[in-house]
């Protein structure tokens, strides 16, 4: 693949495209319209007690809390659920609205677009899908048949994991010039390997880690 003008726009989605964190909204919402999976949140407790003790893997934690929720579910409850989560998140007000503008002035510009978050594919890629994102890369997690396993298929796509990522897209993209939006300190990691990064929102420590690496930072509304 090439082009006189090759360029990729990388876009973190928690916090940076959304104001806030979906993947507790979209467990809680499958929790509410299936209250008999609240059996089964007696798992929380170790899962939790683990991660403090024991290393802070988010990854394993992302996969036990996922596994309290929706262990066992089958497919098209969760698949159903995911489509109307993500129908949910279209209006506006749901995403930031400086982070829609610098959307659509990549794509304006012929850009390749590409979404890559840390939470998990029962619902990412629907929301890459509503946003037409080109290409979507997300935490993947494992299916037993038609029933939810839970665990983490792929590495949690989380700091350096989405380092990998943005290598891996210069395989994919050769020559092409990427630009990287996160909001987050783990962001910090893949953004230091762009040709351009923005770091918007972020907290004052991550926002310090950035102006040390010649990231600039933002403020969207």
């Amino acid at each position: 693949m090439s082009s006189d003008r090759l360029a990729v726009a990388l876009f973190d989605l928690d916090g940076t495209l959304t104001f806030h964190d979906t993947l507790m909204p979209f467990l809680g919402g499958y929790l509410a319209r299936h209250p008999l999976c609240a059996l089964r949140l007696w798992r929380l407790a170790p899962a939790l007690a683990e991660y403090a003790v024991r290393g802070r893997d988010r990854g394993r934690l992302k996969s036990r809390v996922i596994r309290a929720v929706m262990g066992g579910e089958p497919r098209d409850a969760i698949d159903a659920w995911a489509k109307s989560y993500v129908e949910g998140l279209r209006p506006k007000h749901k995403f930031r609205a400086a982070a829609l503008a610098a959307l659509e002035a990549h794509r304006a510009a012929g850009d390749h677009l590409v979404l890559l978050s840390a939470s998990p594919d029962l619902y990412v890629p629907y929301i890459g899908g509503a946003l037409n994102f080109e290409l979507t890369l997300c935490t993947e997690v494992l299916w037993s048949g038609d029933r939810l396993d839970g665990a983490l298929k792929s590495a949690n796509r989380r700091g350096a994991e989405k380092m990998r990522c943005l290598e891996w897209l210069r395989s994919r993209y050769p020559g092409a010039r990427i630009t990287a939006y996160g909001n987050s300190a783990s962001d910090l990691a893949h953004m230091t390997r762009a040709d351009h990064a923005v770091l918007v929102n972020g907290s004052h420590g991550a926002r310090r880690r950035a102006a040390r690496a010649g990231i600039l930072t933002d403020e969207w509304p």
